[in-house]
């Protein structure tokens, strides 16, 4: 598996099991010349184009995250690679969560036996729900941002 992510997350993504990482700092992993099965795209900072170019053949994007600041949000970009994959052999999709109980129980046995590892960058009390999406919005939370209830 390999990650993508800034200088001072490398670290952080190796450690929860990233066999390679590459610095988006310093190098254009669409750049490479590698080819993926699967790419997770949590930020849609690339061209769809690009993406196209790096996938195996019938290979699968994965639209996790969208860009900001437009008025339908991610769905612009999901749109434009629903459309671009009737034309293509690669199968680009938006990731859309149903969360369950079920689902949330499969989670939960899975962070307890270790296969799965939860990153979390901050943690806040209900009273300062204001500041923890402040922070979220800012861009540069490292991992989930938990609000506690009590």
């Amino acid at each position: 598996m390999t990650g993508v992510c800034s200088t001072r997350n490398v670290e952080m993504v190796r450690s929860i099991g990233a066999d390679r990482v590459i610095d988006y700092t310093r190098e254009d992993f669409t750049a490479r010349p590698e080819r993926y099965d699967l790419i997770l795209d949590c930020v849609g900072n690339h061209a769809l184009l690009d993406y196209k170019r790096i996938l195996k053949p019938e290979g699968r994007l994965i639209i996790i995250g969208g860009e900001n600041g437009k008025w339908i949000g991610p769905f612009a970009r999901a749109l434009r690679a629903i459309i671009l994959s009737r034309f293509i052999n690669q199968e680009m999709l938006m990731f859309l969560a149903r969360p369950s109980k079920q689902d949330l129980a499969t989670l939960a046995e899975m962070m307890t036996s270790g296969k799965l590892t939860p990153v979390i960058d901050r943690r806040y009390s209900l009273s300062q729900v204001a500041e923890a999406i402040g922070h979220v919005e800012a861009g540069h939370a490292r991992g989930k941002v938990v609000v506690t209830v009590q």
